[in-house]
């Protein structure tokens, strides 16, 4: 697995940017961004989950961690409606930044504007190529040797944005869809908080 570009996290001297995280499953992603966080060193912290499936396993691993977190539903809402309502609890929760941890809906500007180059996004293939939907199985079916997932910058089209950080994960003869999701997985829960990181950073360097 190839991490590009690398961060080592450092001790940060300015107050952590407050990060609110959305999620609609399980949250692995969510749970190595808290992860992360506790071990220190990272120039952010989580002010709260927000998700929109009453299922979802998310809201266990940020209760497991003392994280709040808030349910707002989809259902029956328009989209803009929606994202407004999102956009409310992470105002409430004071929120900075936005990530993205498997979030299965699509970015309205409702939201993009209320965080402008704050709405960060996790994507399971190297983007440009592989956009939208069943991305690990595109990669298997167009025969590419590697792939691997994307941190950029959400903006209204989807997966699309200024990239943040990339890591490769190499396709194996015989690969199945399973067994590299799987990889895939195990070099996001690695990259997204580096990238989050990275990019809090940057903001801070650019506006200091």
């Amino acid at each position: 697995m190839l991490i590009a570009p690398e961060f080592d996290p450092q001790p940060w001297t300015q107050p952590p940017a407050r990060l609110g995280v959305l999620a609609s499953g399980s949250g692995s992603n969510f749970a190595a961004i808290a992860d992360a966080v506790a071990a220190g060193g990272m120039p952010y912290r989580i002010a709260g989950l927000v998700y929109n499936r009453r299922d979802a396993y998310a809201a266990e691993r940020a209760a497991k961690r003392g994280i709040p977190a808030q349910l707002v539903s989809h259902r029956g809402r328009a989209r803009e409606a929606f994202d407004a309502e999102v956009v409310a609890a992470l105002r409430a929760m004071e929120v900075e930044w936005v990530a993205m941890a498997g979030w299965m809906r699509i970015a309205t500007p409702v939201l993009l504007d209320a965080f402008p180059d704050r709405v960060l996004n996790l994507h399971p293939s190297l983007l440009p190529s592989f956009r939208g939907m069943r991305a690990v199985d595109q990669a298997l079916e167009a025969g590419v040797k590697i792939t691997g997932c994307t941190v950029h910058v959400v903006r209204p089209a989807v997966d699309d944005g200024p990239i943040v950080a990339q890591a490769a994960v190499p396709i194996a003869p015989g690969d199945t869809s399973e067994a590299l999701h799987q990889r895939i997985h195990a070099a996001e829960h690695v990259l997204y908080p580096r990238a989050i990181a990275m990019a809090i950073a940057a903001a801070k360097t650019r506006a200091s």
